[in-house]
């Protein structure tokens, strides 16, 4: 099992780095419109969902798996002539952000990069990133509403000149067109449909490049990539995993089966405990299950991770089988092996290689005690 992972992930670098520009950005328009060829693009080793080309002059145009198409002008320069009516124009330095993207924040942080966002899609106590939540203590960053609920009037008084969002805008298209109606550029980040976890991580890249970092950038993901690394040299436990929550409705909240969280669980040497859960066409990450058909199979699992960064800090055990009385069976539960995610969990894009080790600490026992996104339950 050892070879296999480590074959798996040798394939796989060697296989994304020459494809990734071909691949990124899928069948969408090539180039600026106007003839000009670019004079290379950025190597991509995981993520999919974006692109970027480099000009002569020092254009960049950054694109996106959506057909979103961005062309980042230098200081001082104009727009080339002749370029597609559908590439937006963002002059740098490129500053005075709306940010809903939550998981974005701990990159722009990581870049040292905070002050291109004055807007926050949330509110300071939402945050578990200490950058942004001193930031907006102390006025350098501003709530301005949440993705769904934008204050028009302030973005606009402000200066806004981009707004970043998750891919939640698609249930709300009427706030991205008024924003464009404003003049205001937006920019669906496309960070939560990569297949690879530490795709996920690989946008810092792309806010490198919209930022004038990739240099930053580039050491940062290489430093995460590190830890794959490592963790490719892992056996693998034959542990099994189930990774839920029990939302308000009582129902268990379970990871789809193949998706990025359940893949770090392979990558750190264990097991999903489903199979397969969940339809791997379609964008949703999680799986309803009422607490009996959840109870048939998630029952035998030999770790538990409860997502308390969604349903909020849970202490105990006792606290845990209060949410239902049935996972006091589980066998998980028996051997004192459940664990919780911390609150700052999915505001940490960047910290995906540390947290895969994490998970094969909590499998493994070793370096129990450097493990920083999850916590034991007593």
């Amino acid at each position: 099992m050892k070879l296999k992972r480590l074959f798996a992930a040798v394939l796989a670098a060697a296989l994304f780095l020459p494809l990734a520009a071909a691949c990124s950005a899928g069948s969408q328009k090539k180039g600026l419109g106007n003839g000009w060829e670019p004079q290379s693009s950025m190597e991509l080793a995981y993520a999919k969902n974006f692109s970027v080309d480099y000009y002569d002059g020092g254009y960049k145009l950054l694109s996106l798996s959506d057909g979103t198409r961005c062309l980042t002008v230098p200081e001082g320069k104009e727009a080339p002539d002749g370029i597609d009516a559908d590439i937006m124009v963002l002059k740098q330095p490129v500053n005075d952000i709306y940010l809903c993207a939550t998981s974005a924040m701990c990159l722009f942080d990581a870049l040292d990069a905070l002050d291109s966002i004055s807007l926050s899609g949330s509110k300071s106590d939402d945050w578990y990133i200490d950058g942004a939540r001193k930031a907006m203590e102390s006025g350098k960053m501003t709530y301005a509403g949440k993705y769904s609920e934008p204050d028009y009037e302030l973005i606009l008084s402000s200066g806004c000149r981009l707004a970043v969002e998750s891919t939640m805008i698609d249930h709300s298209p009427e706030v991205k067109e008024k924003l464009e109606e404003l003049g205001i550029p937006v920019i669906t980040e496309q960070s939560s449909g990569e297949e690879h976890p530490l795709g996920r991580t690989e946008w810092i890249k792309f806010y490198g490049a919209l930022l004038d970092k990739e240099d930053e950038a580039e050491k940062l993901f290489s430093e995460q990539a590190a830890f794959l690394d490592k963790a490719a040299s892992f056996e693998d436990t034959g542990k099994t995993v189930a990774f839920f929550y029990i939302n308000s409705s009582g129902y268990a909240i379970a990871r789809r089966s193949g998706d990025y969280v359940t893949k770090m669980i392979e990558l750190a040497g264990g097991e999903y405990i489903f199979k397969n859960l969940g339809d791997p066409e379609k964008s949703t990450s999680t799986v309803p299950l009422e607490m009996e058909e959840f109870y048939s199979t998630a029952k035998d699992a030999d770790y538990i991770i409860y997502n308390s960064a969604i349903d909020g800090n849970v202490a105990t055990l006792d606290e845990l089988i209060a949410k239902n009385n049935l996972l006091g069976d589980f066998k998980a539960v028996k051997e004192g092996n459940v664990w919780c995610t911390s609150q700052n969990m999915f505001q940490q894009s960047m910290q995906i290689g540390r947290m895969i080790l994490d998970i094969h600490g909590m499998l493994t026992g070793e370096d129990a005690s450097s493990i920083e996104f999850l916590y034991k339950l007593e």
